[in-house]
């Protein structure tokens, strides 16, 4: 069953800032427009402002100039909601309307304040109590006209729909905007930051291998709640080159161990004299002894740190064909040597680079079907080839047979090794061996080298 993808700690980390500061913000500003609403400071909606309202639209001119009061539905549904419902109506010449009880306080200040546009009248804590009026003036049918009248009603529904509406669309829609695009590139901005750390320990880990061990993962600007499970897996990682020392630290010492007891049996059989099966008990025992000297091959490779040299690969190619070119014709191979170059430069270790091609040959002379040509074969810039003529390596296995103890066919006499040593040797290098069809039906093991650039 597969399990669902892992969660992005970064993104969901913005997601909960990111709720939560708009949470926080919405709450602020809601508090906000409120604190500066019952202050006055914001869209007002007075009760007088309906009644104002509707005498705008009900007072109009007669036919020689006055003002008059026309009886709309607004102003007798004012009379029905407002007891002592009250006002002064004036313009600018003197004319003027009343209606109601007028407080004597505000019969003759309509004059006074032709200034002023509104203004809401009162008294102050601790004055005398007087009654309380809503001023302003007003443009409708009779014409600019101040009104003046007294407090009384409810704010309808309609126009609280309206006044927060445009509260919403003017005040807070904008702030709140703007708050939550600062919020929504800040945020991820500063979670990345803080998660910086964790990104280069992520990329450390990455660059772990089994052959470059002895990394660990750097717990700098880790973030503290991560910090355990860094040094963690760098106390796992410590445990595990250990442990990988004391199995190779295993291996070399088994190794050691066998090439004595191996070359004591190996004399004795050989003081036996010829007998029913003794030269097949002598191979056996040879093959013991090539598989404990690859054993160790393959642990002074790993343990030893190579210094990589200048090397002619012409030069190295030529002495392995060179000294195996007797048992390869002891076998009933024709053996050559080709190349292009005069020289192949590369930095490379000269003795691993040697045990290589001379394992990639005794692979040859053992299944090229000991007939026809192994050849070996120098090409520019740094490559060097193994061909035999024998029955190949099918396309399913040319992966495989680099693994250690791999046998194309359980009858073969080779221990296995020798070809995961070769990739080893090239994995020092950071080469690259490939197996492909020889030329005439062999199998074609290359490798390519990185080539000496003429600055180093």
């Amino acid at each position: 069953m597969i399990g669902a993808p892992p969660r992005s700690l970064r993104w969901d980390l913005v997601r909960r800032l990111v709720g939560l500061q708009a949470i926080m913000l919405t709450l602020f500003v809601m508090l906000v427009m409120a604190a500066l609403w019952s202050a006055g400071f914001l869209i007002s909606l007075e009760p007088e402002d309906d009644t104002i309202a509707a005498l705008r639209d009900a007072v109009a001119r007669d036919t020689n100039g006055g003002l008059t009061l026309r009886e709309t539905p607004a102003i007798m549904e004012r009379r029905a909601a407002v007891p002592d419902f009250w006002f002064l109506v004036r313009d600018r010449d003197g004319r003027s309307i009343s209606e109601g009880p007028v407080p004597k306080e505000y019969a003759r200040i309509g004059a006074a304040l032709d200034g002023i546009g509104q203004a809401r009248l009162g008294w102050n804590l601790g004055d005398p109590p007087r009654p309380t009026a809503r001023l302003k003036w007003v443009e409708g049918p009779a014409g600019q006209i101040q009104i003046l009248t007294g407090p009384g009603g409810v704010v309808s529904w309609r126009r609280a729909v309206v006044a927060a509406s445009t509260l919403l669309l003017t005040v807070i829609a904008p702030v709140f905007f703007l708050m939550t695009l600062a919020t929504l590139i800040a945020t991820p901005a500063v979670v990345r930051r803080a998660l910086a750390g964790l990104g280069r320990a992520v990329t450390q880990a990455g660059t772990i291998d089994v052959d470059r061990r002895g990394a660990r993962l750097p717990l700098e600007q880790v973030p503290a709640e991560v910090a355990p499970l860094v040094a963690a897996v760098n106390a796992a990682l410590g445990r595990l080159d250990e442990g990988y020392e004391r199995h190779k630290r295993f291996l070399l010492d088994a190794a050691h161990e066998l090439r004595t007891p191996i070359a004591i049996l190996r004399t004795r059989l050989e003081s036996l004299g010829p007998g029913p099966g003794m030269s097949r008990l002598i191979e056996d025992v040879a093959r013991l002894s090539t598989l404990a000297e690859q054993l160790l091959d393959l642990q002074r490779l790993n343990q030893q740190n190579v210094a990589l040299v200048p090397v002619d690969l012409v030069q190295i190619a030529q002495r392995v064909a060179a000294d195996l070119a007797p048992l390869a014709i002891a076998a009933g191979y024709e053996m050559a040597f080709e190349s292009e170059v005069e020289r192949a430069e590369m930095r490379g270790d000269p003795a691993s680079l040697e045990r290589a091609l001379a394992n990639l040959v005794q692979n040859a002379i053992q299944h090229g079907g000991r007939s026809g040509s192994i050849i070996l074969r120098v090409d520019r810039p740094a490559t060097i080839s193994v061909t035999d003529e024998g029955p190949g390596v099918p396309a399913a296995d040319r992966e495989r047979v680099f693994e250690p103890f791999h046998r194309l066919h359980s009858r073969d006499r080779g221990v296995g090794l020798g070809l995961n040593l070769v990739q080893e040797i090239v994995r020092l290098h950071d080469a690259r061996i490939t197996v492909l069809d020889g030329p005439n039906g062999g199998a074609c093991f290359r490798i390519t080298f990185q080539p000496l650039s003429r600055s180093s």
